[in-house]
């Protein structure tokens, strides 16, 4: 029912992204993607946002925002999954800038609804006002100036939403900000880069919420300890995005696509049915078998090995992607 949403909304968001660069030579602009991707997820002090101006912003978002959105919107979808007969009915958009995760949360969820977005960096809320022009649902979103940290209070809202925000912070201003999250939402999505930091860092997080008596809604088939031993591995997935130019000029390579590894956890205090397992891992095939890593109920890590002899299981591994749930969930009408 909510299928075209989605697609309307990625393809407003690449139209709106398009006319960013206009006018800024390529070079220039690439030159500013760089020194901005190599000091923007360093220690920076909350006090002191590295978006300075226009220029800055625009280049950034127009490389990062496509990320930024469908990492969000893979999380979401996860979550929607876990608790389909909800929707939210406002919804604030942390450490927000330009917006990307407002864009995701209206292409999960159809309709209109109360939507603040919260950022220190002026000039990155300014163009995302700008951006927000191109979509209807967030025309008459809020875009506020506000430290994010200690200082962080929030109003009752059902979801909160936190993407690629807390390695910006320090320890005590991540902590600020899930502890107001948690008092106040409903639910709450965080998403961090997929790295071994980034899923440090959204671990401490989840364990809060946890704490906060959150129940884990995805990616986890469960609300326990997470089963992988710290220092030996970390939980991340995979987004699809499109290059644009100004991708292919900063990164090179001839690929139309790129694959955004992020961490999440989509966390609610409603009733949610997880997944009774989830794929981690990119499944392997091999001749008459796939083979799964998957993250199960328990918790536990267990590799199975799904052969050609399991018929209608066997077409639906070859066929399952990094992030699916598993056993694959029948389609509405049974089949």
């Amino acid at each position: 029912m909510n299928a075209p949403a989605p697609v309307s909304s990625a393809d407003a968001l690449r139209s709106a992204l398009a006319g960013l660069l206009d006018g800024l030579p390529p070079r220039q602009a690439a030159q500013a993607v760089e020194r901005l991707i190599a000091t923007y997820r360093g220690a920076t002090p909350t006090g002191a946002p590295i978006l300075r101006d226009r220029a800055d912003v625009a280049a950034y978002a127009a490389y990062r925002m496509p990320a930024t959105f469908e990492a969000v919107r893979s999380a979401l979808a996860a979550f929607a999954d876990a608790v389909p007969e909800w929707t939210p009915g406002d919804h604030v958009n942390i450490g927000g800038g330009t917006g990307a995760a407002a864009w995701a949360v209206s292409a999960t969820w159809d309709g209109e609804r109360p939507v603040t977005v919260l950022d220190w960096a002026e000039p990155a809320l300014a163009l995302g006002r700008e951006l927000a022009v191109a979509n209807p649902a967030l025309e008459d979103a809020r875009w506020h100036r506000s430290r994010i940290g200690t200082e962080l209070t929030l109003d009752r809202t059902d979801l909160v939403t936190v993407s690629y925000v807390l390695n910006e912070l320090t320890a005590a201003d991540r902590t600020a900000l899930v502890d107001a999250a948690a008092g106040a939402a409903q639910a709450v999505v965080i998403v961090e880069p997929g790295t071994p930091d980034g899923y440090t860092r959204l671990i401490e997080a989840r364990d809060r919420l946890m704490s906060a008596g959150f129940r884990v809604a995805a990616p986890c088939p469960h609300s326990l300890a997470c089963p992988i031993a710290p220092g030996t591995d970390w939980c991340h997935f995979a987004a699809r995005v499109s290059r644009s130019s100004l991708h292919r000029q900063v990164k090179g390579g001839s690929l139309p696509y790129e694959d955004e590894k992020f961490s999440y956890v989509a966390a609610t205090r409603l009733p949610a049915a997880p997944a009774a397992a989830r794929v981690v891992r990119k499944p392997q095939l091999r001749k008459g078998q796939v083979l799964l890593d998957l993250c199960e109920g328990g918790p536990a890590l267990r590799r199975t090995t799904v052969t050609k002899r399991h018929g209608d299981l066997y077409r639906a591994a070859r066929d399952a992607a990094w992030g699916d749930t598993w056993p694959p969930q029948a389609d509405d009408d049974g089949e």
